[in-house]
């Protein structure tokens, strides 16, 4: 019989994992719980390179390009500040938050993104054909997010 293999995060989020007999077990659960709050508070204060300079605890952002400072190396992670520091998770695909200072939700897939509404249908001869780009331009974008399938 082959010996139980545990691994060390979990796969879809990366949170801790215990293990039998481990000392300090709520250090480890605490991380996770902490990780959680930021996932499901499923809310962002924007695209920032570098750390602000007085984060409140809970406020989380997601680190652009050329990050600076503790954010270097952790470019498009989601970076909440808590009572113990920055803690840092890496996106997934498919990863959604809402940008508060863009008032958008941002999604992740191969990068963070922004859904652009399409370009509204204007008179002319040709209104069914823009309407027609129109809804398009809406099917696609709402298939990018994945609130409808593109099969």
């Amino acid at each position: 019989m082959d010996p139980l293999s545990y691994s060390i995060a979990t796969p879809c989020l990366g949170l801790p994992m215990l293990f039998a007999g481990q000392a300090q077990k709520e250090v480890t659960v605490n991380e996770a719980l902490v990780a959680i709050d930021f996932l499901l508070g499923n809310g962002v204060e924007g695209v920032i390179s570098a750390p602000p300079a007085a984060p409140a605890v809970g406020m989380a952002w997601i680190v652009g390009a050329a990050a600076t400072g503790v954010f270097a190396g952790h470019s498009d992670d989601i970076a909440g500040w808590t009572e113990g520091g920055w803690r840092f998770i890496r996106a997934s695909q498919g990863m959604q938050f809402y940008d508060r200072a863009a008032a958008a939700v941002r999604y992740y897939m191969n990068g963070w993104s922004i859904i652009s509404a399409p370009n509204a249908a204007v008179g002319g001869g040709t209104i069914d054909l823009e309407a027609r780009a129109c809804i398009a331009a809406l099917i696609e974008g709402l298939q990018q997010i994945g609130i409808i399938s593109s099969t």
